[in-house]
């Protein structure tokens, strides 16, 4: 995986410009109800990175305190203009992790999902291509992710 590749998007207004400055931990697409609702379509598509990785070009965002299904809630980071939600600090990871929200890319194509998670709540139309990764509900890291984002991640905990 090469790190030094970078991803640019932003807000449906423009007015929130950010640069993922190289590829993602891992990218999961969420079929929770939850995600859902939130999202207002079928699943979330979040590419995780570290947060130092990622950089603000234009703009600045707001951070809204939301409920989650673990009881321990998220900070969606939106655009204070026309209110898209940009990325997300879920409360296990804190402000180290960013959960990217792939369709604000400009690009999202170059980033497809890892593997699909909480799939016992899924759309009954939604069809997983052939060999994707999926998993009722969710996973170790270490068994789906490849090495060098398990190390990046060892580094990030302080593990390394």
């Amino acid at each position: 995986m090469d790190t030094t590749e970078s991803f640019e998007g932003g807000c449906t207004c423009r007015y929130v410009r950010y640069r993922m400055k190289s590829r993602p931990l891992f990218v999961n697409c969420c079929h929770c109800s939850w995600c859902q609702r939130e999202t207002g379509s079928a699943f979330a598509l979040n590419a995780m990175i570290e947060s130092d990785r990622v950089e603000l070009l234009e703009g600045e965002v707001d951070l809204v305190a939301t409920p989650s299904n673990s009881g321990k809630g998220q900070k969606i980071a939106r655009c204070p203009r026309c209110r898209v939600a940009v990325w997300s600090h879920y409360a296990g990871a804190g402000d180290a992790v960013k959960f990217m929200r792939v369709g604000t890319l400009d690009e999202p194509l170059r980033m497809p999902p890892d593997i699909h998670i909480f799939t016992t709540t899924k759309q009954p139309w939604v069809v997983f291509p052939e060999g994707a990764k999926v998993v009722e509900e969710y996973y170790k890291a270490s068994e789906y992710w490849p090495k060098e984002s398990l190390e990046r991640r060892a580094v990030l905990m302080g593990k390394k």
